[in-house]
């Protein structure tokens, strides 16, 4: 699953010049990428939950991903009992009260079935010392209603407290000022309606309070020093939902103040839309080409034989689109993520699923794997 097709065309190419000289020429080496520049990798996501429990406790942890590091990078790029894996994404780690834990109670603290700080710590260690980059999964358009920013939010507005600084940390409109396609939960005493798009228990951040912005940043912060390569920004577009213009803004602000931290930082935003929506974002960081991914998508529509003509030329026209927004992007293609049915249950054969693999692995840009894909992990 390695991505070693410059490699062979290099030597290739080298071999060929062998041919056409009489002098003998020294074998060719392959050329490894730059360790720090080059953030054209494969990513793997993990699921931490359900990738490796190490504790027998029934849940993933990042112990267990610790001990099972060979199998997804064994330091050996031509290794053929690895999968070699340039970079891991890993799901939202933050104590939360959920199983997916998109919904952080704490982005301080990690959860505890997950294990501890000095754990992360030592999986950033092994990630550098194979040229792995981690990024980790930040949702920061939204919290956990038990976070205690929402907990004084929610007392501040029920008893009228407008001096209380958490009085405007979340988006509150009274009745009338109620967007439609924009979802709301009311709170008591006629305190006004939290807005909470994907669930009453995941209430939206206020972003046009710098408060909650500096609060975003300082957290992203904490963790680059850590020593993670970057993250996966979850739900971009709902910083300001329904204002592309606004929420854009927002990531090219937010990607400016983390690059003055860490130049050469992966991000990739989640943007589930549209190509001409999506590429808006590109402005500020990679996100992910959705048009690749899930049973009617280009890359599982050629696989199965259909139009592959449909595929190569969503590649070529989305890489010219790319560019024209932002030079240094570069696709994101993937089959499927946590949020869908797996891709290898859509398929009749498993040659299908080998075809997908091979259409989204040898796809430019930096392709994403979903853990289990490499065996065609069926889903529901």
């Amino acid at each position: 699953m390695k991505r070693i097709i410059a490699i062979i065309l290099l030597l290739t190419i080298a071999l060929g010049m062998t041919g056409c000289n009489n002098t003998p020429e020294e074998e060719p080496k392959p050329v490894m990428a730059d360790p720090v520049n080059d953030n054209y990798r494969t990513f793997y996501q993990v699921f931490v939950g359900s990738f490796s429990d190490s504790n027998n406790d029934g849940f993933g942890d990042l112990r267990g991903i610790i001990n099972r590091f060979d199998y997804l990078n064994d330091g050996n790029m031509l290794s053929e009992t690895s999968l070699g894996v340039q970079g891991i994404w890993l799901s939202p780690i933050f104590a939360s009260p959920s199983y997916h834990k998109y919904d952080a109670l704490n982005y301080y603290k990690l959860d505890s079935r997950f294990g501890t700080e000095e754990d992360l710590k030592e999986l950033i260690a092994l990630c550098k010392e194979r040229n792995v980059k981690l990024i980790l999964d930040l949702a920061i358009n939204h919290t956990s209603i038990q976070h205690t920013w929402f907990q004084e939010f929610k007392q501040a507005r029920e008893s009228g407290d407008t001096s209380n600084p958490y009085y405007d940390y979340y988006t509150c409109v009274s009745t009338d000022e109620q967007k439609n396609g924009t979802t709301y939960r009311q709170l008591s005493n006629g305190a006004g309606w939290y807005e909470c798009n994907f669930s009453g228990d995941m209430p939206e951040l206020n972003f046009d309070n710098p408060t909650v912005r500096e609060e975003t940043l300082n957290i992203a912060k904490y963790y680059l020093d850590l020593g993670v390569d970057g993250f996966r920004f979850d739900a971009v577009k709902y910083i300001y939902y329904g204002d592309t213009a606004r929420s854009v803004e927002f990531w090219q602000w937010y990607m400016q103040e983390l690059r003055k931290i860490k130049p050469d930082i992966y991000c990739v935003g989640e943007c589930w839309s549209g190509d001409t929506e999506i590429l808006e974002y590109y402005t500020a960081m990679n996100c992910f080409n959705f048009a690749t991914s899930q049973a009617e998508g280009v890359m599982a529509s050629a696989a199965r034989g259909l139009t592959i003509g449909k595929y190569t030329n969503y590649i070529a026209s989305m890489q010219e689109a790319i560019s024209g927004k932002n030079p240094d992007s570069m696709l994101m293609p993937f089959l499927s993520n946590h949020d869908m049915d797996r891709i290898a249950g859509s398929f009749v054969t498993e040659n299908n699923m080998r075809m997908a693999a091979n259409l989204c692995l040898l796809s430019p840009g930096s392709p994403v794997i979903y853990y289990g894909e490499e065996i065609g992990m069926r889903g529901s």
